[in-house]
């Protein structure tokens, strides 16, 4: 999973898979779900993020991280 902030739009885009996007549905007024072929979630996309969520602070908790050197925060 990888979470990709983009200032110049304010977006917030949450990568969950490699999977190729082929369908995108807005489920909320600024939220889109992108699915691949198979229907499966591949990414979350928020605009206006910084109203949305809070950007300041990542938390984890509980997450099967395969090794400490890929994790980057």
């Amino acid at each position: 999973m990888k979470l990709h902030y983009y200032p110049e739009t304010d977006s917030l885009y949450i990568d969950l898979s490699e999977r190729t996007s082929v369908d995108s549905r807005e489920v909320a007024p600024g939220v889109v779900l992108d699915f691949d072929a198979e229907g499966r979630l591949v990414g979350i996309d928020i605009d206006r993020a910084s109203r949305v969520v809070n950007l300041s602070r990542l938390e984890t908790e509980s997450l099967p991280v395969a090794g400490s050197s890929e994790m980057h925060l």
